[in-house]
């Protein structure tokens, strides 16, 4: 992916139900886990996410999503990934390039990589996938499990029609046991319908099913809960914190861990829309204790135009000469 802003998002969406994608690509259905794609060790750049699916019989499923401008590039790379892939598993290996927007997409991209000398039979034909997911009907991945939701706001929909979709993924997410995929869910949908829609629509849209909030605290402790398993001299208090804290947050030691995740998910949060912050904005985040004040910003950061209007911070002067 050209924008490395978007993988943990991506990534946590295969994740969440990474049997939904076989059928998505036409592919047969089976038992389906995540594998690692460490082809990164022989090649610069690893796949985004790689499926092992246990049909009759078996194969690896690879995704590669693609949300920047460089997707002419694309070809060459998914036939090498195949081929290392299959290489290291020793199945069939099926790619997917999974188009986030129409400004990813390429002529290049045709489903076909060819290579060979001028007048002669191609020496190699690799057939790959194409998904582009503004011109799929939203039923796709409204009725695909919570991992295929967030990708329903940016499919075939118009503006209008956005109220009646989010209004069709709360009932289902509500139906469904466990509130933190919920939360990760409609965090994944936040960042990939900025994909496509300004900020001040989202924070209407999405205001009714107060997710942010709710995924900032969930994330937070789910994280400090595993440094909790880990911490010594604190396993009696801090256990119990792991256990019945996932809701309340009220253990001192993971207020602490919460307050760090929620810097991070501000700083993601900054990054997508104002890019890399200086020195002072940095500053300025760590500077910021308050969990309840951590997660006040959210909201605020639709209405804000940069890191200095986010965080309150003086405005650089500009040089009259």
């Amino acid at each position: 992916m050209a924008d490395k802003r978007f993988d943990p998002t991506l990534k946590t969406l295969v994740d969440t139900t990474p049997q939904a994608w076989p059928a998505l690509v036409d592919r047969p259905a089976g038992p389906t886990e995540v594998v690692d794609a460490d082809v990164a060790l022989t090649l610069s750049g690893a796949a985004d996410k790689v499926l092992r699916v246990g049909s009759t019989p078996p194969y690896v499923l690879h995704l590669d999503f693609q949300a920047g401008h460089d997707s002419a590039a694309l070809p060459p790379l998914l036939h090498l990934r195949n081929a290392l892939l299959e290489n290291r598993h020793q199945l069939p290996v099926q790619s997917v390039a999974v188009l986030l927007k129409p400004e990813a997409d390429s002529p290049a991209l045709t489903g076909t990589y060819r290579r060979g000398f001028p007048g002669e039979e191609p020496y190699r034909i690799f057939r790959y996938r194409v998904l582009r997911v503004w011109q799929m009907p939203p039923a796709v991945f409204l009725s695909g499990g919570p991992g295929l939701l967030p990708l329903a706001p940016i499919s075939a929909v118009t503006a209008a029609e956005l109220p009646g979709i989010i209004q069709q993924m709360n009932v289902q997410l509500e139906r469904r046991p466990g509130r933190a995929r919920a939360a990760d869910v409609w965090a994944a949908t936040y960042v990939l319908m900025g994909l496509r829609y300004p900020r001040e629509l989202l924070g209407t849209l999405l205001q009714g099913v107060g997710s942010m909030k709710e995924s900032v605290t969930y994330q937070a402790i789910v994280e400090e809960g595993k440094a909790l398993g880990k911490a010594e001299g604190k396993a009696e208090g801090k256990a119990e914190g792991k256990a019945e804290g996932k809701a309340e947050g009220k253990a001192e030691g993971k207020v602490e861990g919460a307050v760090e995740e929620a810097r991070k998910l501000l700083r993601l949060l900054g990054e997508e829309g104002f890019g890399a912050p200086d020195a002072k904005a940095v500053a300025a985040l760590e500077r910021l204790t308050d969990l309840a004040e951590l997660e006040a910003m959210i909201p605020r950061r639709l209405s804000a135009g940069s890191w200095q209007e986010w965080l309150g911070l003086p405005t650089p002067r500009r040089s009259s000469g």
